[in-house]
């Protein structure tokens, strides 16, 4: 998957490959929550299911083993990999260490097109959440698409497709702790507004105020998913 390539897709593209076609079906149905944390992912039910035969499935499975999606358990085959806090603080350190060094290439570099193209997502995005009002919710795929954009768009001009193939890696991985743990906003005109605001400091490329800004939102992450318990 690049890093243009929506969390969620539910057909791969015409010309992809069977093994390319077996992972993007296998990642669908993991971020989705369909394939829990933890379970077993057998080649002949998952070739079955997804009617590709087993070795394309199989070469499927070893692509989001890469990606952090999936574990290898030796001979006994694959599992889903499971869901932790710890896990999920780990995956957020290293997003915020890869996210905001894009973030100071993409305002360093960044055109008038760059600029346009956040505008629009942002815009996008706040459109489909204003439309959908009380329906708006984790899991949507045209939520997760237009989310997921927004964000690629602010590192667009970072200039390093390795950086960019990370963020949307740990980017998935991120989102399906939301996704499986967490399906509704309490506030969508909160989540609004911090989007907008993250976009305004990147606009005005203030690097230091936009990256800290960053990774206070990539942290928030966690608390939404692992709340402290009240009290605490």
């Amino acid at each position: 998957m690049t890093a243009s390539t929506p969390i969620l897709q539910t057909e791969p593209a015409s010309g992809d490959t069977l093994s390319e076609r077996a992972a993007a079906l296998i990642e669908r149905d993991i971020v989705a929550g369909v394939l829990a944390p933890g379970s077993r992912l057998g080649i002949v039910e998952l070739a079955k299911r997804y009617e590709i035969g087993p070795t394309p499935v199989r070469e499927g499975l070893s692509r989001l083993v890469s990606r952090g999606l999936i574990v290898s358990i030796g001979q006994r085959g694959f599992r889903v990999a499971e869901v932790s806090r710890d896990d999920l603080v780990d995956i957020t350190r290293l997003r915020t260490v890869v996210e905001k060094e894009a973030l100071r290439l993409a305002m360093l570099n960044g055109s008038d097109q760059w600029e346009a193209g956040i505008i629009a997502a942002l815009h996008q995005m706040r459109r489909y959440i204003q439309r959908m009002q009380t329906e708006f919710r984790e899991g949507a795929p045209e939520f997760d698409q237009l989310h997921k954009a927004f964000h690629t768009a602010l590192l667009g001009a970072c200039g390093s497709r390795r950086l960019l193939a990370a963020h949307s890696d740990l980017y998935d991985q991120a989102y399906r702790y939301r996704r499986v743990m967490m399906r509704s906003f309490d506030d969508s005109s909160g989540f609004i507004r911090e989007h907008e605001a993250l976009a305004d400091l990147v606009l005005a490329r203030d690097a230091t105020a936009a990256q800290s800004r960053l990774a206070a939102h990539l942290r928030s992450t966690v608390d939404i998913v692992y709340p402290e318990p009240k009290g605490a």
